[in-house]
């Protein structure tokens, strides 16, 4: 059976339509680009090289000149992200969102730096970035990656479908020992709640077999096979969520937390040795970098206990949990059987046999 997303296969997940590409990229203006390094040099297996760069822009323009709100949580800290001091202090987003693998999360941060400051409108200003490990398939040690790939990426956003699975920084990352990567998806709130998007992208390196859930349903238990030989690091997970809603910092944050909710659903526990950092941000308000003025108006909505029913706060989370949960499911269904350093191998999940166990758990008919 091929590749495809998990809704090409009838796995429908919770309540919410997706928007149109059911993906980050449905929040107007959010841009994705990658950069996929694979190289085989000179056939030494300990030099296999399975990387990449992956890099979100909040909107059309440049982030330094117009600023988004944003918000970010720490699951598990075994992990680190570039730049959350500073998000945290003034709760805005000022540059792309850069991924990587953990040992090139400085030549990533350099270059970003590098192409932020060279760029014809540019600035010198700290770019964000986080990482995952993707040692278990690449020389990582080696530090294969190059500052052009992380320029290729920067340079290759755009809106429109995003590439899933093996891409990007998702080349060498594995899943609940399958093979992961990068996985995205969306949901659409009704006009009653506001007609507000929420998009989800994940970087998955995270999970234990026995612990997978698709749906709900234990598939972990049931295939037990397709295991890597030796076992991967715990690993981590990075997760963008973006909103057109009109939500301040503290409000973002808000869905920042509730996405690893959505992580939960798959079957993560969050391990002593994992790294899951969240970063939510709202293209609703634009604020301009350099303006003369001291204040300007935003649109918010409104805190505290709900007074209508439902209430959109509740309808956002939900949206959130949804759309980061099928992300990881379509970064699963997306990835393909890598073998990388070493020899070391991770078998994409089986689509054939979820679905069979699936169907037999009454999730759905073929």
């Amino acid at each position: 059976m091929g590749r495809g997303r998990a809704r090409e296969f009838g796995v429908s997940i919770g309540r919410f339509p997706p928007g149109e590409r059911n993906a980050i990229t449905d929040v107007s203006g959010v841009r994705v680009g990658h950069a996929t390094v694979v190289r085989d040099l000179g056939g030494d297996p300990q030099k296999a090289v399975r990387t990449g760069v992956t890099a979100v822009f909040p909107h059309e323009g440049l982030p330094w000149k117009e600023r988004v709100y944003v918000g970010t949580h720490v699951l598990n800290g075994y992990g680190e992200m570039i730049g959350t001091n500073q998000l945290n202090e003034w709760g805005i987003l000022h540059s792309p969102v850069v991924l990587t693998s953990s040992l090139a999360i400085g030549r990533a941060y350099d270059a970003t730096a590098q192409w932020m400051a060279r760029h014809p409108d540019g600035v010198e200003e700290m770019p964000v970035v986080s990482e995952c490990d993707d040692s278990f398939l690449n020389d990582a040690a080696g530090f294969p990656l190059t500052e052009e790939d992380v320029w290729a990426a920067l340079d290759g956003a755009r809106d429109g479908d995003v590439e899933e699975g093996c891409v990007g920084a998702g080349t060498g990352m594995q899943c609940f020992d399958f093979k992961g990567g990068i996985g995205t998806a969306s949901r659409a709130l009704s006009a009653d709640l506001g007609a507000f998007m929420v998009g989800a992208l994940v970087l998955t390196n995270f999970g234990e077999r026995h612990d997978l859930l698709v749906d709900g349903v234990p598939v972990g238990r049931e295939i037990t096979d397709l295991m890597p030989e030796s076992s991967p690091p715990d690993g981590s997970c990075v997760v963008i969520v973006a909103t057109d809603a009109p939500m301040l910092p503290h409000q973002v944050r808000r869905l920042a937390v509730r996405a690893g909710l959505g992580l939960g659903r798959t079957g993560s526990v969050a391990t002593n040795g994992s790294g899951e950092l969240m970063l939510a941000f709202s293209t609703a308000n634009r604020i301009p970098a350099g303006a003369r003025e001291r204040q300007m108006a935003v649109q918010a909505l409104i805190d505290g206990p709900p007074d209508d029913n439902p209430t959109t706060f509740t309808a956002l989370f939900g949206a959130t949990v949804e759309a980061v949960e099928e992300a990881v499911l379509n970064a699963l269904f997306q990835a393909e059987t890598t073998t990388g350093v070493d020899g070391n191998t991770l078998h994409a999940l089986p689509i054939d046999r979820t679905l069979e166990l699936l169907e037999r758990a009454g999730r759905f008919s073929r």
